[in-house]
């Protein structure tokens, strides 16, 4: 589980809470309407936006984004200077033995084509074609996001609407006046706090960690490409760590003396 996302989302909801509980109750800030209104009318506007096998898996993009790890660039790094190496003592074929039904899928692609001698050209294409469509994909759960963070504040301000015109329809009956009230400020509270506190984040994770994604893959198809070529696993680990901040160079280098 991604430690960032779990602890700024616990700490958000706890800050707020107890907020609420030192001079109020919890209590006070559930209503049904409020929610339908804020979440009901959100969700629904994403049906609209999207299609609906899209919007079905919202759960599936949520749990990417709090459960996949993204490959440690320098581990990859440290696989194919080991790749190389093998490569230029044993011949591409020796990679078979490295069980690569183990890592990641994408890598697996690449280097079976690899082993099996398709052009570098074809290769690179290929995995070019892949990657975009990978980023689509993260684009789509992203724009999601956004449009939950977008729509639900709106949506707050129109259960903030229904709330007052519920309350000036009875101001004849101040024992009414409550609960329209209570609507018109409920629903603006859920509709803030979920866009700014959950959804809007959320999409900001999403396009991070599709960057982090982007530059691993784009890091693994250079050196597929540096083992069609044949290089040296020195001149492999010096390609594929310019990917590396130079701070984390220096660490790598650190770490393997």
């Amino acid at each position: 589980m991604d430690l960032g996302t779990t602890l700024g989302t616990v700490m958000g909801f706890v800050f707020i809470a107890t907020a609420i509980t030192i001079h109020g109750r919890l209590s006070d800030f559930l209503d049904l309407p409020g929610a339908l209104v804020a979440f009901g009318g959100s969700f629904s506007a994403l049906f609209i936006y999207f299609p609906p096998r899209k919007v079905l898996g919202i759960f599936s993009v949520i749990g990417k984004c709090l459960f996949n790890k993204v490959p440690d660039p320098r581990a990859e790094i440290r696989r194919f200077t080991e790749y190389a190496s093998i490569a230029r003592r044993d011949g591409l074929l020796a990679l078979e033995k490295r069980g690569t039904g183990s890592v990641d899928p994408f890598l697996v692609r690449g280097l079976e084509m690899v082993i099996d001698g398709t052009p570098r050209d074809k290769i690179q294409q290929i995995l070019q074609i892949e990657l975009g469509c990978i980023q689509e994909r993260h684009a789509v759960g992203k724009r999601m996001f956004d449009q939950l963070g977008a729509s639900l504040p709106a949506f707050g301000m129109v259960g903030t609407l229904i709330g007052l015109i519920q309350m000036l329809n009875k101001l004849d009956d101040p024992s009414q006046i409550g609960s329209g009230m209570a609507l018109a400020m409920v629903t603006t509270f859920y509709g803030a706090f979920a866009a700014n506190m959950v959804f809007l984040p959320l999409a900001g994770k999403l396009e991070t960690r599709s960057n982090e994604e982007t530059m691993v893959r784009e890091l693994m198809i250079q050196g597929l490409m540096a083992l069609t070529e044949g290089d040296s696993p020195r001149t492999m680990e010096g390609k594929l760590k310019a990917f590396l901040a130079p701070q984390a160079r220096e660490l790598d280098g650190r770490l393997a003396g």
